[in-house]
């Protein structure tokens, strides 16, 4: 565990001949102590020691690059920050550590500050962008959806991996992801069902799962596993909705952001056939750099970078689902966030049916021929324009097109749609 880099001083630094050891503890996303002071010219060691009662991997890394190497709980190690010239500034260097309090100051007395290097998980000091003038290359992520199966037994493993991918026209980044795929790979069944999920950890640190659709205590399911490591989930689908599961390792914002979400859809009991069923998943991205992950530094800056559907910017602008006319269209949305509300609305239709979070806002879309539905009202049919979940929310809508097009839909957040959550629903006279 010990550092391979020079100190925080210069490489031409002069020592007081005097050296001192500080005894440091991780834990629980802080250092204790989170400050040491040493007279400036003192060779510093730092005895670090990882008692995080959560499953955590720390580290400690100062502005120089002298490191104590990543420590699982209960390990040890010493970092060598070499001789101290100038206060300068530590922390974790693990996603998302440094923004959650893992920080440190070291000060040298009798110098003066002196700036380190840019912190890791700093805001990058250029993050990437979409690229007008390029063509989306990746294969777009397949929103239509099958009718839940007979089966009333589900066994899954989902495989935790990391991949560098394009999440938007001239724009790749580094990807923290189920079974190879954000989102990743959509569950579906019946209230009553059973699910048997086995993770299994094969990235770089720690990461967890988290199932909305099951109702039970979180201590060991849901717990953060190292890599090599897996565990198994077991779950009872009591309630129907749209489901979101993600990774509830700290910070959750990060890990989400880097792609570690999906969906299960749980039926609503006498729920009907329809000609057909697309999904769309709402997410925020706040780019890094290209090539690396989401800005850690960034992230709940309430301005991201891009709001997408189902994990790519207008992937659906280039690659339309397809519809015919009459045919009786059903959108499942979720919200996954972290932080953006969506205001899903199809520019051109009108929803006849509205379902979300557990009950019906509008049930008109299956009134008899003659006479008038109860459910909708003595006025007669009503519509819906929009369906609007916060993050974590879901529903469905249906419609039925009335005419050939080419029919946007789109996060009614007009900003938001801007940024990439927007799509294309192609209808042709069959």
């Amino acid at each position: 565990g010990k550092g391979t880099a020079s100190g925080a001083g210069s490489s031409g630094a002069v020592g007081n001949g005097q050296s001192q050891h500080v005894s440091v503890e991780a834990h629980d996303m802080k250092f204790t102590p989170n400050t040491i002071d040493v007279p400036a010219g003192t060779h510093l060691f730092i005895d670090v020691k990882n008692t995080d009662t959560g499953g955590m991997v720390h580290d400690l890394v100062l502005a120089s690059g002298a490191t104590s190497g990543r420590l699982s709980p209960g390990a040890s190690g010493t970092l060598d920050a070499g001789v101290i010239s100038a206060s300068t500034d530590a922390w974790c260097s693990i996603a998302g550590h440094k923004q959650m309090g893992m920080t440190m100051k070291i000060n040298a007395s009798g110098a003066a500050p002196a700036g380190g290097a840019a912190a890791v998980g700093s805001p990058s000091a250029t993050h990437a962008t979409p690229d007008p003038n390029a063509q989306m290359t990746a294969d777009p992520w397949d929103a239509a959806l099958q009718p839940a199966g007979p089966e009333t037994e589900h066994r899954i493993t989902l495989d935790v991996t990391e991949k560098e991918v394009e999440v938007a026209p001239g724009v790749r980044q580094l990807r923290w992801v189920y079974n190879g795929q954000a989102p990743g790979p959509v569950l579906r069944g019946h209230v009553g069902d059973k699910f048997a999920v086995t993770l299994i950890n094969h990235g770089t640190m720690g990461h967890s799962i988290d199932f909305h659709a099951g109702a039970l205590a979180p201590d060991g399911p849901m717990r953060t596993i190292q890599p090599g490591e897996q565990l198994t989930y077991d779950f009872t689908a009591t309630k129907s909705g749209v489901w979101m599961y993600h990774c509830a390792t700290a910070p959750m914002s990060l890990h989400i952001a880097n792609g570690m979400f999906g969906a299960v859809i749980i039926d609503p009991p006498g729920l009907t056939q329809v000609d057909k069923e697309y999904l769309i998943i709402q997410s925020d991205h706040w780019y890094g750099a290209q090539g690396e992950g989401n800005d850690a530094a960034r992230i709940g800056d309430g301005n991201p970078d891009a709001v997408v559907f189902n994990g790519y910017a207008n992937q659906y602008d280039a690659h339309p689902l397809p519809a015919t006319v009459g045919n009786r269209i059903r959108f499942w949305v979720l919200d996954i966030g972290p932080n953006e509300p969506i205001s899903f609305h199809m520019v051109g239709g009108q929803f006849d049916t509205v379902w979300a979070e557990g009950a019906f806002r509008l049930e008109c879309g299956y009134q008899p021929a003659a006479g008038v539905d109860p459910a909708c009202g003595t006025l007669g049919p009503g519509g819906s324009q929009t369906l609007s979940l916060g993050p974590a929310e879901c529903g469905y809508v249906e419609m039925v097109a009335p005419e050939a097009g080419h029919y946007k839909f789109i996060n009614h957040v007009m900003s938001d749609a801007e940024k990439g959550a927007h799509g294309t629903l192609e209808v042709s006279a069959g």
